[in-house]
């Protein structure tokens, strides 16, 4: 296992939940910290209850580095309106995303890995960059060459999660429209997200 590979597994013990609500997540049968002082525990400080929302946040949507992350933040604030609705409407836009939300990949990681691969179209060209953002009204699709892969197949037809109400599936599944980009509460997170104190860690 490489040390990419690796750090992706540990993510939820690190962060003390199972981000992803995934059915073998290492949390659900060691939910404690990796390595030898993984189990002590400490009251956090303000501060390390900030920092834990921003990890669990910025985590969840895959590889964001932090400067990248840190210029959503910018974008978000300078846009009008809810500032916390904007950040996570940022990052629901995002190209990679939206497939891992169409099903069209089993994990965010796979996701961004389908889009840097080329199998992604967004309105029937292919776009592989993954922190592209979609606008609503874009349709995301599988090429007709890809859709007999059978890891794109499975992902489809697995039941572990469904496709959220701002996107329109077809019938064959391999076609999604983006509505519209989703409020906070639309958004199906397995576990709590805390937008709000990301705010406040970055305004500090």
């Amino acid at each position: 296992m490489t040390k990419i590979a690796a750090s992706k597994h540990k993510i939820d013990r690190r962060l003390g939940v199972n981000l992803w609500g995934r059915p073998k997540s290492p949390f659900n049968t060691r939910n404690f910290g990796p390595g030898q002082h993984g189990k002590a525990k400490s009251k956090p400080t303000d501060y390390g209850i900030q920092l834990m929302a921003k990890q669990k946040l910025k985590g969840y949507y895959g590889r964001i580095g932090e400067r990248q992350f840190r210029r959503i933040y910018a974008e978000a604030i300078r846009l009008k309106g809810d500032s916390s609705e904007n950040l996570v409407g940022l990052l629901e836009s995002r190209l990679d995303a939206l497939v891992y939300r169409a099903k069209f990949a089993p994990t965010i990681f796979a996701a961004r890995q389908l889009v840097k691969h080329g199998h992604v179209q967004v309105d029937g060209a292919v776009l592989d960059i993954p922190s592209a953002l979609v606008e609503a009204g874009q349709t995301l699709s599988v090429p007709e060459k890809y859709r007999l892969n059978v890891n794109v197949v499975a992902s489809i037809e697995s039941q572990e999660r469904t496709v959220p109400d701002y996107l329109d599936v077809t019938e064959s599944g391999f076609v999604v429209k983006y509505l519209r980009q989703p409020k906070f509460a639309e958004v199906p997170y397995p576990v709590k997200m805390e937008p709000n104190l990301v705010l406040e860690f970055y305004s500090r």
